[in-house]
């Protein structure tokens, strides 16, 4: 006989939601919380119960920059989804947005993005995925059409990188003109390339080309101006952008600005824009920090991080790309030839909380500002239905922690298939101890839980009606109330 009992309940902790908390009872049925029961009522029957009392229940990452299996060039990412999405859960991340990037000019956008639904079928956490365009021709308008059937609604393009994956001006407008029809958000990189290019070659020429020069090759300057040139276009064309991995408070406050005229611009930083400097570039291992912005000085992480904890920062990723150090030593002799990125998706919750709530930062952050930035605000911005709150009716995808537990990094022991970390030996809170995800727990104190390929594909929403069902609310209700895919 089918028992009446529902799945799970998460007893007598403080639920934490970017809008708010309340001690309750969370009550999980078929993959869904069911209610929120106040924590003052009995604890209801249930298969099985979790007491979280003391703890803080938040809902499940939503890391919406991620690389997964990603080719550049001659160099390949080691990673796949059962690694990445195991990691992730690890992490308290439950959603991830990887990208679909044209492996050279024979793939095209649309099968980029095939691809990686092929591959995400793998997946232990739920995936939705980022197109991506290097180049105009008249296939690209359908194309769009094609990805946004296939509840693809973001495409990410490159305003550097010539000759790989770089979009050139033209295309970036008509690929916003496009998005607009298509109710999607155009996501850039923005570094300058003329600037980038110019700057690099001239360190080549001095001979100061290794990653101990990194930083100096591609200056705060080159983010800047390329954001206000994309803000110039998106403003032309009446586009939603969102800037992924924002390593400058100049940066964002360009944003800022064009968010108080009136336009749809989003900022995304990354944990280690918040808690390593250039200085990094000094050490024995300066590989470990090879990402492009790269790191920047200290005076401008403090300042970013004030702009995190102000809320002018709306979401912070990982930005994951799962290179070794054997990959990153090859051609640590030049910049120009060897993989840049960092794995990430692990370190995520524990770096961005630890961050925004370390005493001393100029305003600390809450609880509630750090489920904005790791959950509901990804969520909300990428129109990822049923994620980032917890209230009836949501994906069951939850995170139990104490935020006064401390763990330090072991690059070695962490999950990402990788050797390194670039928080190795940092001393941490906000790991999470439990997570479940879709109702099913798959970390707890007996440690990994394989689900198996379980991981559904997530069918974004449309951008601006699932910002316009969420516009002035204050609680889940909006949210829940865009149509979500069955």
């Amino acid at each position: 006989m089918m028992s009446h009992l529902p799945d799970l309940v998460i007893a007598h902790g403080t639920v934490v939601n970017s809008f708010g908390r309340r001690r309750a009872h969370v009550v999980v049925r078929d993959g869904r919380i069911e209610q929120l029961i106040d924590a003052t009522e009995p604890v209801p029957a249930a298969t099985r119960i979790i007491d979280a009392a003391g703890r803080m229940v938040i809902p499940g990452g939503v890391d919406g920059h991620c690389h997964v299996a990603q080719v550049t060039g001659r160099f390949r990412t080691l990673d796949d989804y059962r690694t990445t999405s195991t990691a992730a859960l690890w992490g308290g991340t439950t959603t991830i947005i990887d990208f679909g990037i044209p492996r050279d000019a024979h793939e095209s956008p649309l099968a980029a993005v095939l691809n990686k639904k092929e591959l995400a079928r793998e997946s232990r956490c739920d995936v939705a995925l980022h197109g991506s365009v290097v180049s105009w021709d008249e296939t690209v308008p359908w194309q769009l059409e094609q990805l946004a059937a296939e509840g693809v609604r973001s495409v990410k393009m490159y305003t550097t990188n010539r000759g790989t994956t770089m979009a050139d001006g033209d295309t970036i407008l008509k690929v916003m003109r496009e998005m607009v029809r298509l109710d999607g958000l155009t996501y850039i990189h923005a570094e300058h390339d003329p600037i980038i290019a110019d700057c690099t070659q001239q360190h080549a020429d001095d001979g100061r080309i290794g990653i101990e020069h990194l930083h100096r090759t591609r200056p705060e300057l080159a983010e800047e101006i390329s954001v206000k040139e994309t803000l110039a276009m998106a403003n032309y064309t009446n586009a939603p952008v969102y800037f992924v991995h924002q390593s400058t408070p100049g940066a964002v406050d360009l944003v800022t600005e064009a968010r108080r005229q009136g336009r749809e611009a989003f900022s995304e930083t990354c944990p280690h824009y918040l808690t390593l400097d250039d200085s990094v570039y000094g050490t024995a291992f300066p590989e470990w920090y090879a990402c492009c912005p790269p790191m920047r000085s200290a005076e401008t992480v403090a300042e970013l991080k004030d702009r995190l904890a102000s809320g002018a920062i709306h979401a912070v990723a990982s930005d994951h790309s799962c290179y070794d150090l054997s990959q990153k030593r090859e051609r640590s002799d030049d910049v120009r030839a060897m993989p840049h990125g960092l794995p990430g998706v692990e370190t995520r919750m524990p770096v961005t909380f630890t961050a925004m709530m370390e005493a001393g930062a100029a305003s600390a952050g809450t609880l509630e500002d750090f489920v904005e930035v790791f959950a509901a605000g990804p969520a909300r911005i990428n129109a990822v239905p049923r994620k980032g709150t917890i209230a009836a009716g949501f994906d069951a995808d939850l995170v139990i922690f104490d935020p006064a537990e401390q763990r330090t990094v072991d690059g070695g022991a962490l999950h990402m298939g990788t050797d390194f970390s670039p928080f190795n030996g940092r001393s941490l809170s906000g790991w999470p101890a439990v997570v479940v995800s879709a109702g099913r727990v798959v970390v707890d104190t007996d440690g990994f839980h394989d689900p198996g390929p379980v991981g559904r594909y997530v069918h974004r929403n449309g951008f601006r009606a699932h910002q316009d069902a969420a516009a002035g609310s204050t609680s889940a209700t909006a949210l829940n109330a865009v149509p979500a895919n069955p």
